[in-house]
């Protein structure tokens, strides 16, 4: 049977200021890899989680047919936020439990509709700890952010 994975990271030069993400797609058949698809973009001014967010967002649009698939990310803000959070903001109208509008909901608002045409697992695994894939996905996020870093 077919597995496809999607490792997703953000990086930001600065919290706010030049930013990237980046999403590392495998697919593979009883434990080989099949085919690997790699991801990147950026952003001049903007947060780290705002490209952990584009991360996970660019990995599901970028599928073209519904799809079964694991989402692994360095961020407890984006699982908890797609996995605990998410269901009470929106039956709150897009505030948290204190009653402040959500911090990135255009962001939210879009990883939602993303995933909603896929079956996909959330998984959190310790950013910079030597998983190869994590560290591929961080290469991106890092490529990714490079065109809006200034010269030195």
């Amino acid at each position: 049977m077919m597995q496809l994975v999607a490792y997703t990271d953000g990086a930001c030069s600065g919290n706010p200021g030049p930013g990237g993400w980046g999403a590392l797609l495998v697919a593979s058949k009883d434990g080989a890899v099949v085919k690997e698809r790699e991801l990147k973009g950026g952003a001049p001014e903007t947060t780290n989680n705002r490209m952990e967010l584009l991360a996970a967002i660019s990995a599901l649009e970028a599928l073209e047919r519904p799809s079964k698939l694991t989402i692994v990310t360095d961020s407890a803000y984006v699982k908890g936020g797609i996995t605990a959070w998410l269901h009470g903001w929106k039956r709150n109208g897009w505030k948290t439990a204190t009653r402040k509008p959500v911090k990135n909901d255009d962001l939210w608002r879009r990883l939602d509709t993303a995933q909603a045409r896929h079956d996909v697992e959330w998984e959190w695994v310790k950013g910079h700890a030597g998983h190869p894939e994590n560290e591929r996905a961080d290469a991106l996020a890092r490529a990714g952010m490079a065109p809006f870093k200034p010269k030195r």
